[in-house]
């Protein structure tokens, strides 16, 4: 079945990836992101069913307006991944509060404003699928990085609080922890020249649409993802 989804927060790396396994399920993709010659590069490489559209999240009227052009160029949306974060990395004494408030208008808010659009397409529709992106600091809080792991924390909750609510008319929301490092693009080598210690974006992107693809009778809610030798 062909779906339509929104990817939002979409990046060189695990957003990229996202695009492209979405796109080779099936899927016409929306790709929300403030960076436009990023986005019309791969919308030219991914081809027709990819609409790049450029979209600062932390604004709902960007996000409607975004939406709306995705409506417009392939149906009523069935797939939302809220991939965007942000956060300066920078401690408690150090941290501005405007740089704070980024941390949280990117993450929590610009995932709410995205969810609120998607929302009234899956219930009128037969459903759908909300997928947060989380982090190691979703669930433990990360010395020197205050506002990624406030906003992280805020989009766990975010997300378990949507899945009880929203579950039961039928739109799974799913929050994946991205506990480790993951492979930098373009086959570009790791800091420490490890790849087995970092996760591939591509093989993420294949857990993320295990997700869409869920039986109703056995949803996930939180999936946790680490590389092998990092496990446990």
């Amino acid at each position: 079945m062909s779906r339509t989804a929104v990817i939002a927060g979409v990046g060189p790396g695990l957003g990229e990836s996202l695009a492209r396994t979405f796109i080779d399920e099936g899927c016409q993709v929306g790709l929300f992101a403030r960076s436009q010659s990023f986005l019309q590069s791969l919308s030219s490489d991914l081809g027709e069913d990819t609409l790049a559209v450029q979209t600062d999240i932390t604004d709902p009227d960007e996000v409607a307006a975004g939406f709306e052009q995705v409506r417009e160029a392939f149906g009523p949306v069935d797939v939302l991944v809220n991939h965007a974060s942000g956060g300066a990395w920078k401690g408690t004494r150090e941290i501005t509060h405007e740089e704070f408030r980024r941390a949280l208008a990117v993450g929590p808010a610009g995932g709410l404003a995205c969810s609120q659009e998607a929302i009234d397409d899956m219930l009128a529709g037969d459903g759908g699928t909300i997928i947060f992106t989380g982090a190691t600091s979703a669930v433990r809080g990360r010395d020197g990085a205050i506002g990624f792991s406030a906003a992280k924390f805020a989009v766990r909750g975010m997300a378990e609080s949507m899945a009880r609510e929203l579950g039961p008319e039928g739109i799974h929301v799913a929050h994946v922890v991205i506990d480790g490092q993951i492979l930098p693009p373009n086959g570009a080598e790791t800091p420490d020249h490890d790849t087995e210690s970092h996760l591939d974006p591509d093989e993420i992107a294949q857990s993320y649409w295990h997700l869409v693809e869920q039986d109703r009778s056995a949803w996930t809610l939180e999936l946790d993802l680490r590389p092998h030798v990092e496990a446990f």
